[in-house]
């Protein structure tokens, strides 16, 4: 009976939202049916992309109540869309508070490939998890338990050519499904910076493509081998000059495109990321931008002087080939909640957070090839979670308001698709599209056992 009067409750605050949406100049709601998944007394969170697999009939989560626990998680289950029958594809041995931890779990758009962050397996209280001790793992979704190590992970010297030293963390398939891209940080220059003050652990971009590396193997399980070959593509440094386009810090990346951008003599760049930067203005405060990188269609290689896994003193060398640049030179910079860069499928538009004049964080967008971005969302309201933008490229879904928005990109029609929640249960991330564009997947809580938990809930037309 409790259940049944919050569902009129929520109802008629929904009725109440669409007459005040019209006096906003919102467009009438497109009616979505919502279908909640996921029901158990825990923690059930979507990762910021690609939750859906590529046939759409399931959605992958991991097992956390909230975005800081990864260390201390343990499982990585997915849900059917139509059954809600639920499939635990993972499980850690010996998982404690310290890690190893697992989390941020992706479907690949071409296979039935699950991807996710891994802390290192010797994780302990004196060696817990970490940005520096994570790697990527897989599942073959019809082979579970089965951890198929994606990038080679090797801190001991002599490093290896195609591993990394570090940690990777929130893994982006690109377009056809080959790549991979990530964010890094790197183990040894972290030690390194503990008797060194001139150097930091600077976050960095990586990308990891198909070739397996082999790393010779150690007894405290801290290395592991990988079928992927794994590079850093962003040039940061520890002092960037005031004014410059210099970075200490690259992150929250995307690929740009479903198959690349066209350049402006009209040449496809098949490879391409953007991401946000940190540089320093001319007053020396720290601001982000948005900078791309160029990726070479070959297999990366080393670049005269910077080897690709880096020395003892040094952190991993950018690949030949690959060509780094800012793209926005805003007087405020991005602005807002933590979130990902996205782009349209044809790679024309990068889509950012930042406050409009009135202090309202609002989506924005530009060209890969640099201009003058345009606003999208011209809403009253901020929006307060990362970003996701259909296959077809037309619409993209958010949560501002305490609500799901979505918002179609080419006119700026707004559309407010579920009730406004309080802020107990109000939408948590960002909102997944399906890969046929009919469906979203989004996260917010619901009370089991006089608890909280992470759900999943499904809308669709």
């Amino acid at each position: 009976m409790a259940s049944q009067i919050v569902y009129w409750l929520l109802s008629m605050v929904f009725l109440l939202t669409v007459a005040e949406a019209c006096h906003r100049n919102e467009k009438p709601v497109i009616m979505f049916q919502e279908v909640q998944l996921t029901h158990s007394p825990q923690g059930h969170t979507l990762h910021n992309t690609q939750a859906f697999s590529r046939d759409g009939q399931w959605i992958v989560y991991d097992a956390r109540n909230d975005d800081s626990q990864i260390g201390s998680t343990g499982s990585i289950g997915m849900v059917n869309v139509e059954t809600g029958e639920i499939r635990t594809l993972y499980q850690t041995q010996h998982q404690t508070v310290y890690g190893p931890g697992v989390g941020a779990a992706t479907f690949s758009p071409t296979q039935d490939r699950v991807l996710f962050i891994h802390g290192i397996r010797n994780a302990d209280a004196s060696r817990p998890y970490g940005i520096t001790r994570r790697t990527g793992v897989a599942i073959d979704i019809d082979r579970p338990q089965q951890p198929i190590f994606m990038d080679a992970r090797d801190i001991i010297p002599p490093y290896t050519p195609g591993a990394l030293r570090g940690g990777t963390h929130a893994h982006s398939w690109s377009g056809d499904g080959q790549w991979i891209s990530f964010t890094y940080n790197d183990y040894v220059m972290e030690q390194l910076a503990k008797t060194d003050t001139a150097v930091q652990d600077l976050r960095m971009v990586g990308i990891m493509v198909p070739k397996p590396v082999t790393v010779p193997p150690d007894s405290t399980l801290e290395n592991n081998s990988g079928i992927c070959f794994s590079v850093v593509v962003t040039d940061v440094t520890e002092n960037p000059v005031p004014g410059s386009d210099a970075i200490d810090k690259a992150f929250d990346e995307c690929w740009i495109g479903k198959e690349g951008y066209h350049k402006p003599d009209g040449t496809l760049q098949r490879r391409a990321i953007a991401f946000q930067g940190n540089v320093r203005n001319a007053e020396g405060k720290t601001l982000t931008e948005i900078f791309v990188v160029d990726l070479p269609d070959e297999l990366p290689t080393e670049a005269n002087g910077q080897p690709l896994e880096g020395t003892a003193t040094s952190r991993p060398g950018v690949p030949k080939g690959v060509s780094q640049r800012r793209i926005t030179h805003s007087a405020h910079g991005v602005e807002g909640p933590r979130h990902w860069l996205r782009t349209t499928p044809d790679g024309a538009l990068i889509c950012y957070l930042a406050k409009d004049p009135n202090g309202v964080i609002q989506l924005f967008g530009i060209s890969p090839n640099g201009g003058n971005p345009v606003a999208i969302t011209r809403n009253k309201f901020s929006v307060q979670s990362p970003f996701n933008i259909d296959p077809s490229g037309t619409w993209i879904a958010y949560i501002a308001d305490n609500s799901v928005f979505i918002t179609e990109i080419a006119t700026g029609v707004t559309e407010r698709i579920t009730p406004r929640f309080t802020d107990a249960e109000k939408p948590i991330g960002a909102p997944n599209w399906s890969p046929d564009g009919k469906a979203i997947a989004y996260n917010r809580n619901t009370i089991v056992d006089q608890e909280y938990f992470l759900q999943i809930f499904l809308l669709h037309r």
